[in-house]
């Protein structure tokens, strides 16, 4: 069954950055668009970012365009999702995720806090 792992979240002052991974695991996803939501404590998770399985075409929430960037490198399995001039606002959990065979698969999530 496929595993999503996120990592790289922590602590920053805003105006800094962090650039976050996931690695997949159990099968490769070479055919599948994946993406990055998140979650701020009492809101609802929202998507944040979304690539195809090729890399070819993006998409990004308004609130993250022009700071946060979506990559992936298929021969490692693995995505990341860069993101510059955080804001406090961008505080909350980021979770990686990809369907296949439509069947939605979730990372445990990794905490970003942008504070001063």
């Amino acid at each position: 069954q496929l595993q999503l792992v996120e990592s790289g979240g922590g602590l920053v002052q805003p105006g800094g950055s962090l650039t976050l991974s996931c690695a997949a695991s159990g099968r490769t996803l070479d055919d599948y668009a994946i993406g990055w939501f998140r979650q701020a404590p009492g809101k609802e998770r929202e998507g944040v970012s979304c690539i195809s399985s090729s890399g070819s075409r993006t998409n990004y929430a308004d609130s993250v365009k022009g700071r946060f960037t979506i990559s992936r490198d298929n021969a490692k399995n693995t995505f990341f999702l860069q993101m510059n001039n955080l804001k406090p606002e961008d505080t909350a959990v980021y979770y990686c995720t990809a369907v296949v065979n439509g069947l939605r698969s979730w990372g445990q999530g990794t905490q970003v806090t942008v504070s001063s």
